[in-house]
Parts: C-alpha cells; sequence; structure tokens
C-alpha cells in the first residue's frame, strides 16, 4: 500500500514538472495554452531520459523538434497571408504565466486525458508515456513537426512504448 501512495506522489510531481515545462515551452512560442506538441518538448526535458531513448530508438534527433515546431507555426501563418518575420519582431518579448488553474489548448488538453486514462496500464509515469500518446495523434502542430523531421509516428509510438515497457520500475 505504501508503494502505491509513494508512485501515486511520484507521478504527480512528474505531471507538475510536466505541466510547468509544457507552459514554459508555450509561452517561448508566445502562446498561453500549451499543445501536445509543448508537452512533447516538456517530456524531452523530463529528467528520466526515456523520451530521449525513444526518439533516439528511431534516429531522430530530439534538439531538432523545436525547430519543426517553429516551422510548422511559421507555414501556417504564411498560408494564411502573414508576413512571419514582422510578426516575430513585433512580438519578441516573452509572455508571461497567468495566475490561477493551469489551462491547455484542446490537444494538451487530450494529451492529459490520455495519461490519466492510461495510469493503470503502466509503473511509474515517463517521458516515453508522453511521446507515445503524442505519437498517437495522427493531426496537429506535434504531428506535422514529427513527420517534417522524417519521423513515422507509429515507429515512435512503438519505440516509446518499447522504452516505458523496460523502463517499468515496481
Amino acid at each position: 500500500m505504501f508503494s502505491r501512495i509513494k508512485a501515486r506522489f511520484n507521478d504527480i510531481g512528474t505531471i507538475g514538472t510536466l505541466c510547468t515545462g509544457a507552459e514554459q515551452h508555450a509561452l517561448r512560442d508566445h502562446q498561453r495554452e500549451p499543445g501536445a506538441e509543448h508537452f512533447l518538448l516538456a517530456a524531452l526535458d523530463l529528467p528520466d531520459g526515456t523520451a530521449r531513448q525513444a526518439f533516439a530508438a528511431v534516429g531522430a534527433d530530439p534538439a531538432a523538434l523545436h525547430q519543426a515546431i517553429a516551422r510548422q507555426y511559421g507555414d501556417a501563418l504564411a498560408a494564411i497571408g502573414l508576413d512571419i518575420a514582422s510578426s516575430s519582431s513585433a512580438g519578441s518579448e516573452r509572455l508571461a504565466a497567468r495566475p490561477g488553474a493551469f489551462n491547455a489548448s484542446a490537444s494538451g488538453q487530450e494529451v492529459m486525458q490520455a495519461l490519466a486514462a492510461s495510469r493503470s496500464q503502466h509503473g511509474p509515469l515517463l517521458g516515453a508515456h508522453v511521446v507515445a500518446i503524442v505519437a498517437g495523434m495522427p493531426h496537429g502542430v506535434a504531428a506535422r513537426a514529427l513527420r517534417a523531421m522524417g519521423i513515422d509516428l507509429a515507429q515512435l509510438r512503438s519505440a516509446a512504448e518499447a522504452v516505458a515497457g523496460a523502463d517499468a520500475r515496481p
């Protein structure tokens, strides 16, 4: 019983770190609500290293993810006729976090709901679990960024699940 309580306490800490990291990545992207792509970046920052292991397993460089995400935003703005160069220089100041309850975008909420739904199916919450969930999302900025990096989403998801399974601790 004590080990279950300790595991839940550790998972709460991981979720807190994940949400804080996702929010910081979103704010750097001039967004107040983190999306799946920000949770993926935050998973790569988790100290367990399993998200990075999943990327390595498919031969992908996790350091390239942020730039691939930025390209997706830039391409979307260009597609609707906005000049990316003028909009990036105008909004160079960093947003600050809002006080109050944590809010995520729809894709960010989807990540958190999937993490909650899968909680009983694995040991401690790991970055690889987040990678597997995001890699299972066929649409959105994260999926487009991963594809732009040449990553097969199904292979990344399988690799993340394998890493999470291999790293599972009782």
